[in-house]
This record gives C-alpha cells, sequence and structure tokens, in this order.
C-alpha cells in the first residue's frame, strides 16, 4: 500500500451543529467513488469526531488564537489550514479542500493536474466572476506555503474584519491573486497601499464548469422552477450549495426561508443529488 505522503490529500472542516458525521461520511463516500478506486487520504478537522467513519483521518481543529467566537465560527477558521503547524505529515503536499455542503459528480482527478505546481487553485466567485477573489468552497494548495495568510488575521482579527476584508476569501485572493481583489474589494486606503495586499499571482482559477453553484448556475429562474427540474450539466464535477438550501433539502424539494420569501425561494425535488449523495 502506498505511504500516505504518496496519496491524493483531501482536507475538509467540521465544527459547530450545522453539519454532522453524516456528511462528513458522505463526503468520503462521494470522493472515494470520483477517484475511481486510486486510493486517498481525507483528513477531517474537527471538535467533534464522534460518528465519523474509521477510515476518515478524524482531527482537531487547527489552533486560531486571539480570534473571538464571532469570527472563529464563520469561514475564517478556515484560515487556520494555512498554519505552518497544521501538521508535519501534511506540509508540503498538495491538498484538495471540500466543504461539507456540495456534491461531487464528476471525476475529481483532474483537479490534482490541472495547474501543476500552481500553490493556489480555486474556484471563480460565482457572485462576483470580476472580482478576482475565488470562493474557497473547493480549493487546492500547497499545505504550510503561505502562513502568513492566517497570521495576518489572527495578529489583528477585529481590524481585518472591520477594515479590510468581511470573509476569508478576500483576503486569500489579495495576497495571493494578481492585485485584482485588492482594487475591487471594500478595502480601506491604507490597506489598498498596503504591500501585503500587492497581490503575489500565485492564484489560478479552475476551468469554467467543473465547480458550479446550485443557485447561480443551476437553478432554473423563477417562475420557471415552479416546473422546470434543476439540470446538471455533464461536464460538472462539483455542484455547491452554498447558504439554502442544502443538499438533502434540495432533494425533497425543500428551501427553509420566511413565510414571505417563500414564493420565489422554491426548489422542485432534485432527484440526480441522490445518486452522487445519497447512501
Amino acid at each position: 500500500m502506498s505511504r500516505s505522503a504518496d496519496l491524493p490529500l483531501f482536507l475538509c472542516m467540521k465544527w459547530g451543529r450545522r453539519y454532522g458525521a453524516a456528511y462528513a461520511n458522505r463526503l468520503y463516500q462521494a470522493v472515494a467513488r470520483a477517484m475511481h478506486g486510486q486510493p486517498f487520504q481525507l483528513v477531517c478537522f474537527t471538535d467533534d469526531h464522534t460518528g465519523l467513519r474509521p477510515e476518515i483521518d478524524a482531527r482537531p481543529l487547527p489552533p486560531l488564537p486571539n480570534v473571538p467566537p464571532h469570527l472563529a465560527n464563520k469561514p475564517w477558521r478556515k484560515l487556520s489550514l494555512w498554519r505552518a503547524d497544521v501538521g508535519p505529515d501534511l506540509l508540503g503536499r498538495d491538498a484538495l479542500v471540500l466543504d461539507l455542503d456540495l456534491v461531487i459528480t464528476g471525476d475529481l482527478r483532474p483537479f490534482f493536474a490541472h495547474a501543476p505546481g500552481c500553490p493556489f487553485v480555486v474556484w471563480r466567485n460565482p457572485t462576483k466572476p470580476t472580482s478576482g477573489v475565488g470562493n474557497t468552497s473547493v480549493f487546492r494548495f500547497r499545505v504550510g506555503r503561505h502562513p502568513e495568510i492566517c497570521d495576518r488575521f489572527t495578529a489583528n482579527p477585529e481590524g481585518v474584519w472591520n477594515r479590510e476584508f468581511r470573509i476569508e476569501q478576500e483576503l486569500i485572493a489579495a495576497r495571493l491573486g494578481d492585485g485584482t481583489a485588492t482594487r475591487t474589494t471594500a478595502l480601506s486606503a491604507a490597506a489598498k497601499a498596503d504591500p501585503f495586499y500587492a497581490g503575489l499571482n500565485l492564484m489560478q482559477f479552475w476551468p469554467e464548469g467543473w465547480v458550479v453553484s446550485f443557485k447561480e448556475d443551476l437553478l432554473p429562474a423563477w417562475p420557471q422552477r415552479l416546473w422546470q427540474s434543476v439540470p446538471l450539466p455533464p461536464a460538472v464535477r462539483v455542484v455547491v450549495f452554498h447558504g439554502k438550501p442544502d443538499p438533502d433539502e434540495a432533494l425533497a424539494g425543500r428551501w427553509p426561508a420566511p413565510w414571505y420569501k417563500r414564493l420565489y425561494k422554491t426548489v422542485r425535488p432534485v432527484r440526480w443529488i441522490a445518486d452522487y449523495w445519497g447512501g
């Protein structure tokens, strides 16, 4: 059997109560199908390993010191993956990071072959495609390569939150991108002039169509969604369910929303989710 260091490496994070062990277990099963028999390693950083499959490499959440709960319990938590001490056996390896609220529908092996040597490859933000910012629901990075990204945040988390960025993926893009994110996000003048955010031009995006948003790319416009099914283009490899509905809700045709939004926040049962996410 191959040593772990030679295996394709996947990372996920699970904290709090929104996504339980079943989501991580489904992710493992989906990755196994999408790797077509190739051995791999899935590390789940979590605050509760109860119920996780034994094949999942469960580890404690990496430290995020000096960060108050209202930020540590948000996507800012992902920045802890960039720490230099996230795990000695992981350092220097390319890792594909996957959120729990997604459905894998195609081969994942090309995500490791695309843009070889690039330290950060990410999904182009579907809601702001010209911003130069990636959506970190699906990204590949070189573990331990840029610990300054996490260090920048933990040194002054409230300052970053109040004067620089509202979400972690903007900070990453400003540091590793081509400078577009620094120009297009709502940074203070002082932050825009900071050499840290000049852009190292070390970021690339996945090919168009590999990763798509359920709501932005697939869901028919209203009112067509009242009678039309949600399609799944054959080239899609990962469908991201950011926000609501979650995959289990879309599968059942439920979209949790206040009563005054239910007229347009509606979806027919999405049967193909069961083919890739169920079981």
